[in-house]
């Protein structure tokens, strides 16, 4: 989070594209935490002035407060469950940040090089496709009660929903 001076607005700003996977997670916790947001679509081939102004990554989602810029969907889902959390998304197994990192990194990278194949021509899409499959084999077998990890929903299942519909929209017949 980075501290700025920004004028007072009514709500939050949430820079997003509705697509993306991490904008959808924080979409997510903000939804359940049921804080209102004012949400400004950004089109990513041609990003606002004012988004780029206060993205210092100048990637979405990023959410702009009355004092901060958080610009990490995680991030983003964390503050919105500190202030609201209903559902104890936040009663997260200790294991679950791990799963959340590996998600975000190995996976997605594997889900990368098989969805946009074209872009890493020098990569093997159906191996990348075998290694994403094989994170989500081992997320299967953490599996409790439909959850994972534990019997009610956390941050972990919604911070990975996104990106496990990203790889089943590949090829949802495959994936079933």
């Amino acid at each position: 989070m980075n501290s700025i001076n920004v004028k007072k607005s009514k709500l939050p700003i949430l820079y997003s594209f509705r697509r993306c996977p991490y904008a959808m997670r924080a979409r997510l916790a903000l939804l359940v935490s049921k804080i209102e947001v004012e949400i400004r679509e950004v089109l990513l081939k041609e990003k606002p002035l004012e988004f780029l102004e206060v993205s210092a990554s100048a990637t979405v989602p990023c959410l702009v407060t009355d004092t901060d810029v958080i610009d990490e969907s995680l991030d983003i889902m964390i503050w919105a469950l500190k202030i609201h959390d209903p559902e104890n998304w936040l009663d997260v197994p200790s294991h679950g940040y791990t799963l959340i990192e590996e998600f975000d990194g190995p996976f997605k990278e594997a889900l990368d090089k098989t969805k946009y194949s074209s872009r890493y021509p020098d990569t093997n899409s159906e191996e990348s496709k075998k290694i994403a499959a094989a994170f989500l084999h081992n997320l299967e077998t953490q599996l409790n009660e439909g959850y994972i990890s534990s019997k009610q929903p956390t941050l972990v299942d919604f911070a990975l929903l996104p990106f496990i519909r990203q790889f089943a929209n590949i090829d949802y017949a495959w994936f079933s």
